[in-house]
């Protein structure tokens, strides 16, 4: 596909942070052994030390040793897409889902940068950097410019996402706009383009690297899962560092706010450092359309449900993992590890406590007038957006907003329904049902006992002869009708005579 050329009609656009889940319903034999084909370079990769069932040499056909490494390699699976790195690397969703992630992007993304280059000779791709970022159809190449050899900078090139809601007008423009915003706390773009289908901006080359290299001591060009998915020591930044940065990132967040630029990317990975200043990455991820870092987070709550408390709610994970050195292992979560200050845990608490997502997130101007936030310098900034453009853009906000809102519902309602499910499947509720069914089962032959006493006790006192056995006549009966009417008679059934068919007759 040419760099200016449209993407195919009726091009579905995946959020690829959209956990994926996997279960084995059975295994298979082929030339006498047992297939299974885990995702294993990921772990490779990463470091972790995942729990992979052990296999077996002999006996390894054996059911039960089938049944029991079945069940290795499901909880293997469970460990992987629960891991919030893993699940969204390049090599766990091709394993899981490859239908939808078979294309090579690396490969893609080299013929979308060639196509450019033709058009722009001054630039010279010096490498690849292979796997330096999370998302899968997002790509980087060290640059330099021909007359300037010892310069570095990077390129990234993307492809669109599931929440584009530009025009290709509008999107093309504002991307070109990007190499106009200044301020100080929002690292420049050097050069940015964009076509129907995808975007490419140049920035500088930061040696030192971003805001997560510093927490992780990591080097900026190796693979983002070597990088950050098993650090070899865990230890947080300094509280002055915490305050300073925390302050600065605040600022640029509520200079996008105010300017009406949807934003929703923060992340320590999304943070560049330039000495003891902060500065935010990747604007143009919401113009294309991507999805969040932290979506799966996020999308539980429905009271997150606008980018500027998306914002908020990111930058307490950002907060988070500044203070500990690590993200947060689960959220909400409304206990805390010791702290160097009080005021840094009663902020994670207002932003990822169970009663902060559930009732909102405070506005980035309260935190800003938090004391516990060194107050930055004056700032000198600048982005000017066309009245139309604006308007473009806040439709665009509202879009991907709604998105959320419509994910949220549906989230809620399996989780409703599931809950229900789970209720009503639980060892205590079928006890439940088997005692009531008991109960019910005793009161049916309770009352259809009463009921067949109650028909016996009303034929016997009916007098109606023939519904007993008693009224039907014995031969002897019939050889003595005086007597049998005597006996009658004193029945009170004088009136009756016998039949010579042993019947009773009027």
């Amino acid at each position: 596909m040419a760099f200016m050329e449209k993407p195919p009609a009726g091009k579905v656009l995946l959020d690829d942070t959209a956990p994926l889940s996997a279960g084995i319903e059975a295994s298979q034999s082929l030339h006498s052994h047992t297939v299974s084909r885990p995702p294993g370079l990921a772990s490779a990769i990463s470091g972790l030390s995942l729990p992979l069932p052990p296999k077996k040499l002999i006996g390894n056909m054996d059911r039960e040793f089938i049944a029991e490494r079945q069940k290795g390699l499901q909880n293997y699976l469970n460990v992987i897409t629960t891991n919030h790195i893993l699940s969204n690397c390049e090599l766990v969703k091709k394993f899981l889902d490859p239908n939808n992630y078979s294309a090579n992007y690396t490969e893609i993304a080299l013929q979308q940068v060639s196509m450019f280059f033709r058009s722009e000779p001054k630039w010279e791709v010096v490498e690849p950097l292979r796997d330096i970022g999370w998302r899968i159809r997002k790509r980087y190449f060290l640059m330099k410019i021909k007359n300037q050899p010892k310069e570095r900078l990077v390129l990234s090139w993307a492809d669109l996402g599931p929440d584009k809601y530009l025009s290709d007008k509008d999107f093309q423009w504002i991307i070109r706009l990007l190499p106009s915003c200044l301020h100080p706390y929002v690292y420049r773009v050097t050069f940015a383009t964009a076509s129907e289908s995808s975007a490419l901006v140049i920035r500088t080359f930061n040696e030192k690297g971003t805001l997560k290299d510093l927490i992780y001591k990591a080097k900026p060009k190796d693979p983002f899962l070597k990088k950050y998915c098993n650090p070899k020591k865990i230890q947080g930044l300094e509280l002055q560092q915490i305050k300073t940065f925390g302050r600065q990132i605040l600022e640029a967040l509520k200079f996008l706010h105010e300017k009406g630029f949807p934003y929703g990317h923060l992340h320590s990975s999304n943070v560049m450092l330039e000495g003891d200043t902060c500065q935010l990455l990747d604007l143009e991820n919401s113009l294309l359309g991507l999805p969040s870092f932290y979506r799966s987070y996020f999308s539980q709550f429905r009271k997150i449900n606008t980018l500027e408390s998306v914002d908020v709610h990111c930058f307490g994970h950002l907060l988070y993992e500044m203070t500990y050195g690590r993200p947060p292992d689960s959220v909400p979560m409304d206990t805390f590890p010791p702290a160097p200050s009080e005021a840094v845990v009663a902020v994670l608490e207002a932003l990822l406590s169970q009663e902060a997502c559930k009732n909102g997130m405070p506005t980035v101007s309260l935190l800003v007038s938090l004391s516990l936030l060194i107050k930055a310098s004056s700032l000198s900034l600048s982005m000017q957006i066309p009245t139309k453009l604006k308007e473009a853009l806040k439709i665009a906000k509202e879009c991907i907003e709604k998105r959320l809102i419509e994910e949220q519902k549906l989230i809620h309602q399996h989780r409703r329904l599931t809950k229900a499910k789970s209720h009503h499947g639980s060892e205590e509720e079928r006890r439940k049902r088997k005692i009531l069914a008991r109960k019910k089962s005793k009161r049916s032959a309770f009352e259809s006992s009463e009921d067949q006493t109650a028909k016996y006790s009303n034929s016997n006192n009916s007098g109606n002869l023939s519904e007993s056995p008693s009224a039907w006549a014995s031969p002897t009966v019939a050889l003595n009708p005086v007597e049998e009417g005597s006996s009658l008679a004193s029945q009170g059934l004088s009136g009756s005579l016998i039949s010579e068919d042993g019947g009773v007759r009027e």
